[in-house]
């Protein structure tokens, strides 16, 4: 099986100048297969939030390399990580972020207009069958504030699958969500993930959520201090 996402010796700083050098990331190895559904866990301040940056090119590392789908991302220019963000990335986050002017469909395809400029009969065919096996085909010409937050955030996960990403980075997913949503948005995230094949990375802090990943990353200090699997 592939790597997705392989990271070798990555230092994140920030800093330089008249502002004192901060070394937020201290040397971090890791690597994640096709497929592969694991958690990132720790506390506040360990350096989560910047590792989900760097993998998600939002931000380059200090030192270091990030692989992702095989491409060089550690070395990338502006265009180039703008492309694979596009091409093989998908995103999730705690607050669903929708388009309040546009309906659930709509909202879906941004990732399609976003990358290609224009949206097919393909594309459109796609949405929907999302839409349906997430159980939204009755609410996919509703706008957000007709759906509910669950609803809300499982538009915003097919958003995120849209254009068959290898790996979604999820940011606290299911951290805005009464404990009864979180479960059924979490055993979506799941059902997806065998489904379609595509690999996750979820950040959380419900540790019950945690342990039902197939692998958790656990990162203290910036540094990867645990990297264990899921006992069956």
């Amino acid at each position: 099986m592939a790597d997705v996402l392989r990271l070798q010796g990555v230092r994140k700083r920030y800093g330089g100048g008249a502002s004192p050098i901060v070394e937020v990331l201290h040397g971090i190895d890791l690597t994640l297969a096709d497929g592969a559904f694991a958690a990132l866990v720790g506390p506040s301040g360990s350096g989560k939030s910047t590792l989900l940056n760097l993998i998600g090119l939002l931000e380059t590392p200090s030192e270091g390399e990030i692989w992702l789908a095989g491409q060089p991302a550690h070395a990338a220019t502006e265009a180039q990580r703008t492309l694979w963000r596009n091409q093989y990335l998908g995103f999730i986050f705690q607050f669903h972020h929708l388009l309040g002017a546009f309906s659930a469909e709509e909202n879906v395809l941004m990732p399609v207009l976003a990358g290609r400029g224009r949206i097919h009969a393909d594309d459109r065919r796609r949405a929907r069958l999302l839409l349906e096996r997430t159980g939204l085909a009755a609410h996919a010409h509703k706008r957000p504030v007709q759906l509910s937050g669950g609803q809300q955030q499982r538009v915003a996960i097919v958003r995120a699958l849209m254009n068959r990403p290898r790996l979604v980075l999820a940011d606290e997913p299911t951290g805005n969500l009464d404990s009864r949503t979180a479960q059924e948005v979490f055993a979506l995230l799941r059902e997806l993930n065998r489904d379609e094949g595509t690999a996750f990375l979820i950040v959380t802090h419900d540790a019950g959520l945690a342990a039902r990943c197939d692998r958790q990353v656990s990162l203290q200090d910036g540094r990867l201090v645990r990297d264990s699997a899921r006992v069956a």
